[in-house]
């Protein structure tokens, strides 16, 4: 029976999709079946393996039946790794598919199918709390926070949160957060330190010890199809995805 983690924050920019991308290629090629399905009308975690943004049937049609979770399955760049495409009907989908009955728990029923076949599954969510997002917290048993080292890191973690506790009241009791993921950091500069300081300060006991650096090597991998963790596997940003795709794996 798969685990099934969701990547989310409502700010925009803080490394989900690079996360999600690297985690699961890592925990692949550990030899884990795994799946990641990209949530984000954005696509760019499709994008991000090599998979065309056009690809169907994707995560738009299971949603609205048009296909199955499993007829959506798609190889991609790293072996051992599958994945549902976002499909190109998404960027609607926040708008059409919630007057939809029950249609927060639309994403975890379709995907239920496939929680035998997979051993991890990932969710790469919008960089919002809509719908969309909503549905995939529904459906994870986890949820895997990753914070930008900048200024306005702590802006909104709170409210989010307070989200994810009001979703595992009323919609989801097995909802738990696996961990905060301090990205994008600088130990160069005090901004930096002194916001991992003060994160790690608020949640001791959230923060995953890992932290990404801030390395030209993970922002160029997308435009090759591949994750970091292939297109440089012994730069600084590939070798701190496999160290926490061990943390991950630690943690349960």
């Amino acid at each position: 029976m798969a685990t099934v983690y969701a990547i989310a924050n409502q700010k925009g920019g803080v490394g989900k999709t690079t996360t999600a991308l690297n985690i699961s290629a890592c925990i692949a090629e550990a030899g884990y079946r795994t799946l990641l399905v990209d949530v984000d009308p954005q696509a760019n975690a499709t994008v991000g393996l090599g998979i065309a943004r056009t690809q169907s049937p994707g995560l738009y049609e299971v949603l609205t039946g048009e296909a199955t979770a499993e007829e959506a399955l798609t190889d991609c760049s790293v072996a051992g790794l599958q994945v549902i495409p976002a499909g190109a009907g998404l960027a609607g989908a926040n708008v059409e598919l919630p007057r939809i009955e029950g249609f927060e728990q639309r994403v975890r029923e379709r995907l239920q199918p496939l929680r035998e076949r997979f051993q991890y599954i990932l969710l790469d969510c919008p960089p919002s709390l809509g719908p969309l997002t909503v549905g995939a917290l529904v459906a994870a048993d986890r949820v895997i926070v990753p914070v930008q080292t900048e200024y306005f890191a702590l802006e909104g973690l709170a409210g989010l949160l307070d989200t994810l506790a009001l979703i595992q009241r009323e919609l989801n009791p097995r909802l738990t957060v696996a961990g905060m993921l301090l990205t994008m950091h600088d130990n160069r500069t005090r901004l930096g330190r002194d916001v991992e300081r003060e994160v790690r300060e608020h949640f001791p006991d959230l923060v995953f010890s890992t932290v990404i650096p801030r390395n030209v090597r993970v922002g160029e991998a997308p435009s090759y199809g591949l994750p970091v963790t292939h297109h440089d596997p012994h730069s600084a940003g590939a070798e701190a995805y496999f160290e926490l795709a061990k943390e991950v794996a630690a943690r349960g």
